[in-house]
């Protein structure tokens, strides 16, 4: 019934470990899947914004009266379970970037914006019938002061955050990252021509 303030800063320290190992995984899993660092930056970036927006509703539900929930490794679950979600949701869209990114022409913005059009209706799909699944665990659990009613409640705004992270958070990221990552590929590519030429004049 009571938690002593040591205790409460262990579980606290835990849990902060466990999502930073998570989002290391994450890094390392999408870097051996698509070869390259910026997808698996991309995805933290959208996993991180997820986390934060879920928290700053969760705290406005709870400052409000909404919901009876606390910070707990109940909620650390959920979190989990949104970044889990979250990043599965992102990868579909990076895997049909990958695909189409050797076999398309025109921009890497144009490529990211047809992927996300062809993964459009599977991503809806996936968030309504998961949403309704559970919508319908919070209502039967609202106002009941357990820890299922925080539980649902946060997955229900991870569900609705993740959803639109991996079109308009973790996309346009990779956009940005694989940009500047081009520029610095052309910048050395530049110099070492520039390199070359000279000692070629020389010879």
């Amino acid at each position: 019934e009571a938690v002593g303030p040591q205790v409460v800063q262990e579980l606290r320290d835990d849990a902060i470990l466990a999502i930073l190992l998570s989002l290391f995984a994450v890094v390392m899993y999408i870097r051996v899947r698509f070869a390259e660092y910026s997808f698996g930056f991309a995805a933290v970036i959208a996993l991180v914004h997820d986390v934060l927006v879920t928290l700053g509703f969760l705290a406005l539900a709870i400052g409000s009266g909404l919901i009876n929930a606390q910070i707990s490794l109940v909620m650390i679950a959920a979190f989990l379970t949104i970044i889990g979600y979250s990043l599965n949701d992102t990868i579909v869209v990076f895997d049909r970037i990958r695909e189409n990114r050797p076999r398309m022409k025109g921009s890497l913005r144009e490529v990211i914006d047809r992927s996300i059009n062809q993964t459009l209706a599977r991503t809806i799909l996936t968030s309504v019938t998961t949403l309704l699944a559970v919508l319908i665990l919070f209502l039967f659990n609202v106002g009941t002061r357990n820890d299922l009613e925080g539980f649902a409640f946060a997955v229900i705004v991870g569900v609705l955050v993740g959803t639109y992270s991996s079109m308009f958070v973790a996309s346009p990221s990779l956009l940005l990252l694989e940009t500047r990552r081009e520029a610095k590929l052309a910048e050395l590519a530049a110099k070492e021509s520039d390199t070359k030429e000279p000692a070629a004049a020389a010879s």
